[in-house]
């Protein structure tokens, strides 16, 4: 690598760490997600998968804050959505994602009577391919998430090249794109997804990379040291052993992400 191209490279990396001329929301504090997981008139289902899925971690954890502008992919019946809905109040804003196939064959009624509530009457409901998970146009951003989603799009055909570059175009400078999913186990590839329901976070670290992306930071509510990584998860009894990274689109940059001009 030449000194031109590595300087370069170093900025990328410095601008990343560097805060936008922008303000936003301060984000929910550890009492406050407490709270809005508390919420009395959460469902009896959700509140069961509380055990497994943290949510007062994943939302401080998220930086998910009043009035976001927020986008939930691969929404399922909606757990996710309707937690990030909560946080981001009235004044905010949530895409919830689904493709029309997991729509018909699992959650045909269920997502839309989660939508019916009117905690949710900030969400707006998408079904769509995962190459263009969002509406046209949309951009700005504060968050996305993945939840348990990434594995899936490692079959079907899905250009995942072209899905990450829609997701780092859609947010903000600094806005965030969390991702949780089952540990695969270390050096597995992209069949992992369909055998196992599960993926190596090198291999998501390194896609997610390749598109802009810089991870910012890791956490651990969600690990299990004895799951062995080989089982599909539906058929286990415990909590898988899964790993939560956080991702940002860093300030200074084009759309596109990195793209480094050749030495002269």
């Amino acid at each position: 690598m030449t000194t031109s191209i590595a300087s370069r490279v170093a900025l990328v990396f410095f601008l990343a760490l560097l805060p936008t001329v922008a303000t936003w929301a301060e984000p929910l504090s550890a009492a406050e997600a407490r709270a809005l997981a508390a919420s009395p008139d959460r469902a009896d289902e959700d509140r069961e998968k509380d055990a497994r899925r943290h949510p007062a971690e994943l939302l401080v954890f998220a930086g998910a804050s009043r009035g976001m502008k927020a986008a939930d992919l691969g929404a399922g019946n909606g757990y996710t959505t309707e937690l990030l809905a909560r946080a981001a109040g009235p004044e905010g804003s949530v895409i919830g994602h689904n493709t029309p196939t997991v729509v018909e064959k699992f959650v045909s009624e269920s997502w839309p009577a989660r939508l019916a509530k009117p905690v949710n009457s900030n969400v707006t409901r998408v079904d769509s391919g995962y190459e263009e998970p969002l509406p046209e146009g949309t951009s700005g951003l504060d968050l996305i998430t993945m939840i348990y989603v990434y594995h899936d799009t490692l079959f079907g055909g899905v250009d995942r090249a072209a899905m990450n570059e829609r997701l780092f175009r859609a947010l903000r400078p600094r806005g965030a794109l969390v991702v949780v999913d089952h540990f695969a186990v270390e050096g597995a590839g992209p069949e992992s997804g369909k055998t196992v329901h599960r993926i190596d976070e090198a291999l998501l670290r390194r896609e997610l990379e390749a598109a802009g992306f810089v991870l910012e930071a890791k956490a651990d509510f969600m690990r299990n040291p004895d799951d062995p990584r080989t089982e599909l998860f539906f058929k286990m009894d415990g909590p898988t052993d899964s790993f939560v990274h956080r991702y940002v689109r860093p300030a200074g940059l084009p759309d596109a992400g990195l793209a480094l001009e050749p030495d002269s």
